[in-house]
Protein backbone atom coordinates (compact mmCIF):
# COMPACT_ATOMS: atom_id res chain seq x y z
CA UNK A 1 0.00 0.00 0.00
CA UNK A 2 1.26 3.25 -1.02
CA UNK A 3 1.91 6.27 1.14
CA UNK A 4 -1.45 8.07 0.02
CA UNK A 5 -3.57 5.25 0.29
CA UNK A 6 -2.04 3.86 3.59
CA UNK A 7 -3.15 8.00 5.15
CA UNK A 8 -6.28 7.79 3.32
CA UNK A 9 -7.41 4.27 5.08
CA UNK A 10 -10.47 3.81 7.20
CA UNK A 11 -8.02 1.75 9.50
CA UNK A 12 -5.77 4.92 9.89
CA UNK A 13 -8.23 7.19 10.40
CA UNK A 14 -9.66 5.08 13.23
CA UNK A 15 -6.34 5.03 14.73
CA UNK A 16 -5.59 8.80 14.90
CA UNK A 17 -9.42 9.56 16.05
CA UNK A 18 -9.19 6.48 18.80
CA UNK A 19 -5.50 8.17 19.63
CA UNK A 20 -7.26 12.05 19.68
CA UNK A 21 -10.05 10.85 21.93
CA UNK A 22 -7.63 9.53 24.60
CA UNK A 23 -5.42 12.64 24.48
CA UNK A 24 -8.55 14.46 25.37
CA UNK A 25 -10.03 11.93 28.14
CA UNK A 26 -7.02 12.30 29.68
CA UNK A 27 -6.72 15.91 29.58
CA UNK A 28 -10.55 15.81 30.94
CA UNK A 29 -9.60 13.44 33.69
CA UNK A 30 -6.07 15.76 34.70
CA UNK A 31 -8.38 19.50 34.16
CA UNK A 32 -10.75 17.96 36.40
CA UNK A 33 -8.20 16.87 39.39
CA UNK A 34 -7.16 20.56 38.95
CA UNK A 35 -10.33 22.05 39.25
CA UNK A 36 -11.46 19.97 42.08
CA UNK A 37 -8.35 20.69 44.25
CA UNK A 38 -8.85 24.87 43.17
CA UNK A 39 -5.66 24.85 40.86
CA UNK A 40 -5.81 26.53 37.21
CA UNK A 41 -7.60 24.37 34.82
CA UNK A 42 -8.63 25.24 31.42
CA UNK A 43 -8.82 28.55 30.66
CA UNK A 44 -8.05 29.55 33.65
CA UNK A 45 -5.75 32.63 34.78
CA UNK A 46 -2.86 32.85 36.73
CA UNK A 47 -4.95 35.72 37.97
CA UNK A 48 -7.63 33.34 39.31
CA UNK A 49 -5.07 30.93 40.35
CA UNK A 50 -3.06 33.58 42.71
CA UNK A 51 -6.59 34.60 44.06
CA UNK A 52 -7.05 31.17 44.93
CA UNK A 53 -3.89 31.00 46.86
CA UNK A 54 -4.85 34.00 48.70
CA UNK A 55 -7.31 31.24 51.38
CA UNK A 56 -7.82 34.31 54.10
CA UNK A 57 -9.99 37.27 53.76
CA UNK A 58 -7.68 40.36 53.27
CA UNK A 59 -5.07 38.49 52.01
CA UNK A 60 -2.73 40.10 49.15
CA UNK A 61 -2.99 38.64 45.65
CA UNK A 62 -0.83 39.77 42.52
CA UNK A 63 -1.61 43.57 44.11
CA UNK A 64 -4.95 42.67 44.79
CA UNK A 65 -6.67 42.58 47.98
CA UNK A 66 -8.51 39.91 48.17
CA UNK A 67 -11.46 39.82 50.78
CA UNK A 68 -14.58 37.89 51.76
CA UNK A 69 -17.14 40.29 50.96
CA UNK A 70 -16.67 44.15 49.29
CA UNK A 71 -17.10 47.20 51.59
CA UNK A 72 -19.49 49.65 49.54
CA UNK A 73 -16.92 52.26 48.10
CA UNK A 74 -16.12 55.29 50.54
CA UNK A 75 -18.37 58.28 51.19
CA UNK A 76 -18.66 60.24 48.17
CA UNK A 77 -17.93 57.71 45.65
CA UNK A 78 -21.04 55.67 45.66
CA UNK A 79 -23.29 58.38 43.45
CA UNK A 80 -24.86 59.95 46.66
CA UNK A 81 -22.93 63.00 46.22
CA UNK A 82 -21.81 62.51 43.06
CA UNK A 83 -22.41 65.52 40.53
CA UNK A 84 -25.60 64.77 38.09
CA UNK A 85 -24.26 64.64 34.36
CA UNK A 86 -25.81 65.88 30.92
CA UNK A 87 -27.50 62.91 29.61
CA UNK A 88 -28.39 61.55 32.94
CA UNK A 89 -32.33 60.18 33.31
CA UNK A 90 -33.77 61.02 36.83
CA UNK A 91 -36.47 60.25 38.39
CA UNK A 92 -38.64 63.21 40.38
CA UNK A 93 -41.33 62.29 43.45
CA UNK A 94 -42.92 64.81 44.73
CA UNK A 95 -44.65 63.77 47.99
CA UNK A 96 -48.13 63.42 48.00
CA UNK A 97 -48.46 64.70 44.62
CA UNK A 98 -48.34 61.95 42.63
CA UNK A 99 -49.23 64.06 39.19
CA UNK A 100 -45.72 65.77 39.77
CA UNK A 101 -43.65 63.07 39.88
CA UNK A 102 -41.68 62.63 35.82
CA UNK A 103 -38.89 60.78 35.06
CA UNK A 104 -36.92 63.27 33.06
CA UNK A 105 -33.67 63.55 31.09
CA UNK A 106 -30.84 65.82 31.60
CA UNK A 107 -30.46 68.18 28.37
CA UNK A 108 -27.46 69.32 26.11
CA UNK A 109 -27.42 72.43 28.37
CA UNK A 110 -28.01 70.36 31.53
CA UNK A 111 -31.68 71.35 32.51
CA UNK A 112 -34.74 69.64 33.10
CA UNK A 113 -37.96 70.40 32.42
CA UNK A 114 -40.68 69.95 35.29
CA UNK A 115 -44.45 70.66 35.47
CA UNK A 116 -45.35 74.23 37.19
CA UNK A 117 -41.60 75.39 37.26
CA UNK A 118 -40.76 74.75 33.84
CA UNK A 119 -37.16 74.56 33.50
CA UNK A 120 -34.29 74.26 35.98
CA UNK A 121 -30.39 73.40 35.93
CA UNK A 122 -29.78 69.92 37.53
CA UNK A 123 -26.30 69.79 36.07
CA UNK A 124 -23.54 69.93 38.44
CA UNK A 125 -25.95 69.44 41.08
CA UNK A 126 -25.66 66.12 43.47
CA UNK A 127 -29.29 64.56 43.64
CA UNK A 128 -29.71 66.31 47.38
CA UNK A 129 -29.00 69.99 45.66
CA UNK A 130 -31.35 69.53 42.85
CA UNK A 131 -33.90 68.47 45.23
CA UNK A 132 -33.59 71.35 47.52
CA UNK A 133 -33.55 73.47 44.55
CA UNK A 134 -36.69 71.78 43.47
CA UNK A 135 -38.43 72.49 46.68
CA UNK A 136 -38.03 75.65 46.67
CA UNK A 137 -39.38 76.54 43.31
CA UNK A 138 -42.21 74.56 43.84
CA UNK A 139 -42.70 76.47 47.58
CA UNK A 140 -42.27 79.72 46.13
CA UNK A 141 -45.84 79.43 44.58
CA UNK A 142 -47.88 76.50 44.44
CA UNK A 143 -47.06 73.99 47.40
CA UNK A 144 -46.43 74.46 50.89
CA UNK A 145 -43.23 72.68 52.86
CA UNK A 146 -42.86 70.50 49.68
CA UNK A 147 -40.85 67.43 49.93
CA UNK A 148 -39.00 66.22 46.94
CA UNK A 149 -36.78 63.11 46.57
CA UNK A 150 -34.94 62.60 43.09
CA UNK A 151 -32.90 59.37 42.08
CA UNK A 152 -30.83 58.48 39.37
CA UNK A 153 -32.21 55.71 36.95
CA UNK A 154 -29.43 56.01 34.46
CA UNK A 155 -26.62 58.09 34.70
CA UNK A 156 -23.58 58.45 32.18
CA UNK A 157 -20.90 58.06 35.00
CA UNK A 158 -22.07 55.07 36.67
CA UNK A 159 -21.41 52.10 34.59
CA UNK A 160 -19.72 48.78 35.01
CA UNK A 161 -17.72 46.14 32.87
CA UNK A 162 -18.72 42.87 32.50
CA UNK A 163 -16.16 40.48 31.02
CA UNK A 164 -15.57 36.92 30.76
CA UNK A 165 -17.58 33.94 30.21
CA UNK A 166 -21.49 35.72 29.40
CA UNK A 167 -23.42 36.63 26.60
CA UNK A 168 -22.62 40.19 25.93
CA UNK A 169 -19.56 41.40 27.41
CA UNK A 170 -19.37 44.99 27.71
CA UNK A 171 -19.95 48.65 29.54
CA UNK A 172 -23.33 48.34 30.94
CA UNK A 173 -25.33 51.64 33.60
CA UNK A 174 -25.97 50.98 37.14
CA UNK A 175 -28.37 52.53 39.81
CA UNK A 176 -28.13 52.49 43.36
CA UNK A 177 -29.99 49.35 43.32
CA UNK A 178 -28.13 47.30 40.97
CA UNK A 179 -27.61 44.10 42.19
CA UNK A 180 -24.88 41.32 41.00
CA UNK A 181 -27.65 38.79 39.58
CA UNK A 182 -29.55 42.27 37.69
CA UNK A 183 -25.86 43.22 35.95
CA UNK A 184 -25.16 39.80 34.73
CA UNK A 185 -28.57 39.49 33.45
CA UNK A 186 -28.03 42.91 31.94
CA UNK A 187 -25.13 40.83 30.42
CA UNK A 188 -27.45 38.32 28.80
CA UNK A 189 -26.29 35.80 31.70
CA UNK A 190 -23.86 33.12 31.98
CA UNK A 191 -22.80 30.96 28.82
CA UNK A 192 -22.44 27.56 29.09
CA UNK A 193 -19.03 27.07 30.04
CA UNK A 194 -19.26 29.57 32.78
CA UNK A 195 -18.34 28.53 36.29
CA UNK A 196 -20.71 29.77 38.31
CA UNK A 197 -18.51 29.80 41.86
CA UNK A 198 -15.93 32.11 40.30
CA UNK A 199 -17.42 35.41 39.27
CA UNK A 200 -14.93 37.83 40.37
CA UNK A 201 -15.87 41.64 41.34
CA UNK A 202 -13.09 43.98 41.63
CA UNK A 203 -13.68 47.63 43.20
CA UNK A 204 -11.77 50.62 43.76
CA UNK A 205 -11.79 51.59 47.30
CA UNK A 206 -9.42 54.62 48.07
CA UNK A 207 -6.24 53.80 47.03
CA UNK A 208 -6.56 49.95 47.01
CA UNK A 209 -8.29 47.76 44.30
CA UNK A 210 -10.31 45.21 46.46
CA UNK A 211 -11.73 41.82 44.73
CA UNK A 212 -14.34 39.35 46.05
CA UNK A 213 -15.43 35.53 44.61
CA UNK A 214 -18.87 35.33 44.58
CA UNK A 215 -21.13 32.46 43.39
CA UNK A 216 -23.85 32.88 41.16
CA UNK A 217 -25.49 29.91 41.93
CA UNK A 218 -25.49 30.08 45.44
CA UNK A 219 -27.04 33.61 45.42
CA UNK A 220 -29.97 32.33 42.56
CA UNK A 221 -30.75 30.13 45.41
CA UNK A 222 -30.82 32.33 48.27
CA UNK A 223 -28.42 30.60 50.32
CA UNK A 224 -25.87 33.40 49.76
CA UNK A 225 -26.84 37.38 49.51
CA UNK A 226 -27.20 39.22 46.24
CA UNK A 227 -24.55 42.34 46.35
CA UNK A 228 -25.18 45.67 45.23
CA UNK A 229 -22.99 46.71 42.20
CA UNK A 230 -21.39 50.30 41.89
CA UNK A 231 -20.04 52.51 39.25
CA UNK A 232 -16.56 51.53 38.51
CA UNK A 233 -16.81 47.83 39.22
CA UNK A 234 -15.39 45.18 37.12
CA UNK A 235 -16.94 42.10 36.66
CA UNK A 236 -15.41 39.02 35.56
CA UNK A 237 -16.50 35.15 34.90
CA UNK A 238 -14.37 32.31 34.30
CA UNK A 239 -14.79 29.61 32.53
CA UNK A 240 -15.29 25.94 33.91
CA UNK A 241 -12.14 23.79 33.33
CA UNK A 242 -14.13 20.57 33.37
CA UNK A 243 -16.91 22.31 30.93
CA UNK A 244 -14.11 23.68 28.45
CA UNK A 245 -12.78 19.92 28.55
CA UNK A 246 -16.16 18.51 28.21
CA UNK A 247 -16.84 21.03 25.00
CA UNK A 248 -13.53 19.92 23.70
CA UNK A 249 -14.22 16.39 23.99
CA UNK A 250 -17.75 16.89 22.14
CA UNK A 251 -15.92 19.02 19.67
CA UNK A 252 -13.45 15.92 18.95
CA UNK A 253 -16.65 13.63 19.03
CA UNK A 254 -18.49 15.90 15.46
CA UNK A 255 -14.74 15.81 13.98
CA UNK A 256 -14.67 12.21 13.94
CA UNK A 257 -18.40 11.81 12.74
CA UNK A 258 -18.14 14.26 10.37
CA UNK A 259 -14.45 12.95 9.12
CA UNK A 260 -15.83 8.99 8.79
CA UNK A 261 -18.14 9.80 6.45
CA UNK A 262 -16.02 11.13 3.93
CA UNK A 263 -13.47 8.19 4.31
CA UNK A 264 -13.87 5.95 1.44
Amino acid sequence: MNPLSQLLSPHHFADRIGRLFFLVLLCFGISACVDTNGGPGVGQSQTTSSMQTAAIPGASAGGLRVVKELPPPPPGEDGASQQIAKNDVLQVDVFQVDELDRVVQVDSLGYIALPLIGQIEAAGNSVSELAKKIEAKYGQKYLQSPEVSVFVKESIGQRVVVNGEVAKTGIYPVTAESSLLAVVSQAGGLTRIADQSKVYVYRKYGEQQLVANYHVGSIRSGKKPDPLIYGGDVIVVFPSATRVAMRNLLDVARVASATMVFVP
